[in-house]
């Protein structure tokens, strides 16, 4: 068995940490301290064996159990507020070789793979908070897709939420999404200030944590 090698985010007042797995883009999770946010990784491994499988990795991720904390740095404001990182660790400036590189990109399109199979099996109403707040499953999937055309301009990519109202427009935004990014490695450019290991966890993470929201919400069965 191998640990789940984790890089800590410390935010700046220390309200909230983030742990980040270093070989496994979009697995994350945060809490109010670093323990915390150590504790709560590790009962996501398990969420996590659907994505390895899906990116054909899932026979190395079966062998992830427990966490090692690599390295820890100091975050953002942001990381104290939302308990997500937003800082980048000495792991994110690390160089990558095509094929680490293949291997990131390979995880992120699978967390898309499945961050579509969630959509489709859920029910189009999610489960309410105790005073009824909360977002159906159409919110949710917009809400994502409209942040991470947020950051596409890092890539110079300038699409508006429309083009991606179609599953043939999805496609396309995600196949040029991967192409700018190959792109960039091979020129070593980074995504404006960010390094592309950090747009390509940024990116998984962002799609997996309102894949499992929806998950956690659904209703089939229920209603």
């Amino acid at each position: 068995m191998t640990k789940l090698r984790v890089q800590l985010e410390h935010g700046l007042k220390g309200k909230r940490a983030a742990a980040v797995a270093m070989d496994w883009p979009g697995l994350s999770r945060g809490g109010k301290t670093p323990d915390t946010a150590v504790a709560l990784i590790a009962t996501y491994i398990p969420r996590y064996a659907p994505i390895a499988e899906l990116a054909g990795m899932g026979t190395e991720f079966v062998e992830v159990s427990g966490v090692e904390v690599i390295e820890e740095y100091t975050g953002t404001g942001s990381t104290d507020f939302w308990g997500i990182s937003f800082g980048f660790g000495p792991h994110d400036h690390a160089p990558m070789n095509a094929a680490e590189l293949e291997r990131e990109l390979r995880l992120m399109q699978a967390a898309w793979v499945f961050f579509d199979q969630v959509r489709g099996r859920v029910s189009a109403e999610m489960q309410k908070g105790p005073r009824g707040g909360g977002r159906d499953r159409e919110k949710i999937v917009g809400h994502t897709l409209i942040a991470e055309l947020d950051w596409m301009p890092k890539l110079g990519i300038k699409e508006d939420f429309a083009d991606l109202q179609t599953p043939e427009g999805l496609a396309t935004h995600r196949d040029r999404s991967v192409a700018t990014i190959r792109a960039y490695h091979a020129e070593s450019k980074s995504a404006k200030k960010w390094p592309l290991r950090y747009l390509i966890r940024h990116t998984a993470f962002h799609t997996l944590d309102h894949a499992w929201e929806m998950e956690d919400k659904d209703l089939s069965g229920q209603i």
